[in-house]
Formats: structure tokens, C-alpha cells, sequence
């Protein structure tokens, strides 16, 4: 599979799509897209890029496609509805998976797709939307090193760190961990400033010593809470199922997936209604 890639079409439109979207087109990439919101179609194409009525359009338009929907359903549905993109794709596309998703969902949809000519590889994103803003996100890419590096400089116009950790579904292990530990952090800091409170001492006073110190972690620097956190839950869910099925005991896990509510709760944010996972059924390779 070779060949520079010049056209790249995104499924998902939304805060992270849609930056991702102004970057490609900052650097002279012709960029095709689609959301089910006509206000996110609309903003896509103020900023330049082509509106395409469906996820079979935009494989058409395209020589990689970037999915940044919200569900591993939905990234089930972009590739192998009717009007997906395995529907429209030509020999040679790239199908890129942002979203974050279960590192064996990877080799469910890598099975349907059979052994073509349409490329997949898994590229979830970290450092949430603001970094999306700046163009300064960290990619984590799973897949083959021959179609990594193919995909390696459009990854660059809205990534400051892309890392390959090795065969398809490996980025979504390193997203899966990096999950794991962000939420971890973020429920300890909770807990730690509630205690704090509770014996006298402000949390935004105690804050500037612990970024300074051995407590220091990410979301304590950034302030992660602050942000809405709708995937807690499901980052936390995927972790304990992949867990599961490799038999492996993460008892801190199942805490910090019940803890996080609390978290959540407390900043007021609502807690989205479960999503059932949806297995992919095998069907045979090229299947439209």
C-alpha cells in the first residue's frame, strides 16, 4: 500500500473532529466530512471542508478516513452500514479508528473486513479538547508499520507526539491504560482535597504545593475535573472487560469505576445511560 495521502475524510464532526478538521485544512489537506448534525456539517464546511451526506460518500472522497464518534457501536455502524464506509471505499483506503473503543473490537472489525485492500489501524487520541484546539494532541497508533507511516504526517498536522506501540488494537491498550490512569488520578485528587477540606486546609492553596510535589500528576496540573467527563464510565468499562476476559485481577479498577460517579456527582455532571456492546458478527471478507 503506498502512495502519499492528500484527501482525508473524518466521521464525527464533533469538539474534537471538528478542530481536528481546521488543522488538516490549515495544512493544504482536501478534507470530506459527515456528522449526523447538520450544525456540525455546517461548521465543517465554514472552515473549508466538503459536507458528504453519508459515511459511503465520504470513503469515496478519501485516501484516509478518521472515525471520532462517541461509541463503539457507532464505529461498528461507520464502517458496515449500508451507506458506511466499506461501502464506499476504493483499494487502498486507510480506515482509522480515533475513537476510543475495546482493543478486541479492533480484531472484530479487522475480521470482517477480511484480508482486502482497505487498510485498518487504530488511532485513539489523548489530552482531551483543548489540546484538539491547539493541534498539540498524543496519538497512540495500532496496526501495520508500512500504513502507519503512510498515515504518519496527517497524524503530524494535529498531533505533537504520535507513538506506534505495535500491531492493530495496540493503541487502543495504550489508550485503555492511559484511561485507567487518568481516572484513577482524578478520583484520588478528589478524595484527597475532600479530606483536605474537611481538617481545614483549601484545596486551591494545597493545590499549588502538590503540582510541586510527589503527588503531581496530570489531571491535578490541568485541573481535568473541571471538564466535562461523559466517558468515565465507559473507559472504565472497557478496562474491566478486557481485564476479564485475559482473567486478570484489577480490584483498584472496579473502585475507581464506582468512585468516578461520585466525582461526577459532585461537579454536578449527569452520568450517561449504559450502552450495550454490540459484537460484530463475522461475514466474509469484501462484504458491502
Amino acid at each position: 500500500m503506498s502512495g502519499a495521502i492528500a484527501r482525508i475524510g473524518i466521521v464525527g464532526l464533533g469538539k474534537m473532529g471538528l478542530p481536528i478538521a481546521r488543522h488538516l485544512l490549515a495544512k493544504g489537506y482536501r478534507v470530506t466530512g459527515f456528522d449526523v448534525s447538520s450544525e456540525a456539517l455546517d461548521a465543517a464546511s465554514k472552515l473549508g471542508a466538503k459536507p458528504a451526506a453519508s459515511p459511503k460518500a465520504v470513503a469515496a472522497a478519501s485516501d484516509l478516513v478518521l472515525i471520532l464518534v462517541g461509541f463503539e457501536d457507532e464505529v461498528e455502524e461507520t464502517i458496515f452500514a449500508e451507506t458506511g464506509l466499506l461501502a464506499g471505499a476504493a483499494p487502498g483506503l486507510v480506515i482509522a479508528v480515533a475513537s476510543t473503543v475495546a482493543p478486541t473490537a479492533m480484531a472484530d472489525f479487522a475480521a470482517r473486513l477480511g484480508d482486502g485492500d482497505i487498510a485498518l489501524i487504530d488511532a485513539p487520541l489523548c489530552r482531551g479538547e483543548g489540546a484538539a484546539r491547539d493541534g498539540t494532541l498524543l496519538v497512540m497508533v495500532g496496526g501495520a508499520e508500512p500504513v502507519f507511516q503512510r498515515c504518519r504526517p496527517a497524524f503530524a498536522a494535529f498531533a505533537e507526539e504520535i507513538f506506534h506501540l505495535g500491531a492493530l488494537g495496540a493503541g487502543q491498550v495504550g489508550k485503555m491504560v492511559n484511561n485507567l490512569i487518568l481516572w484513577t488520578c482524578i478520583s484520588g485528587n478528589a478524595e484527597g482535597f475532600a479530606l483536605a477540606e474537611r481538617l481545614g486546609v483549601a484545596s486551591d492553596r494545597l493545590r499549588e504545593a502538590l503540582v510541586k510535589s510527589s503527588a503531581s500528576n496530570w489531571a491535578l496540573v490541568t485541573q481535568a475535573q473541571r471538564q466535562p467527563m461523559p466517558w468515565a464510565e465507559k473507559d472504565m468499562g472497557i478496562v474491566l472487560a478486557e481485564a476479564d476476559a485475559a482473567r486478570l485481577s484489577l480490584p483498584l479498577c472496579g473502585v475507581v469505576k464506582e468512585v468516578v460517579k461520585g466525582v461526577k456527582l459532585g461537579l454536578g455532571q449527569a452520568t450517561p445511560a449504559p450502552r450495550k456492546r454490540r459484537v460484530a458478527t463475522p461475514q466474509p471478507a469484501g462484504a458491502k
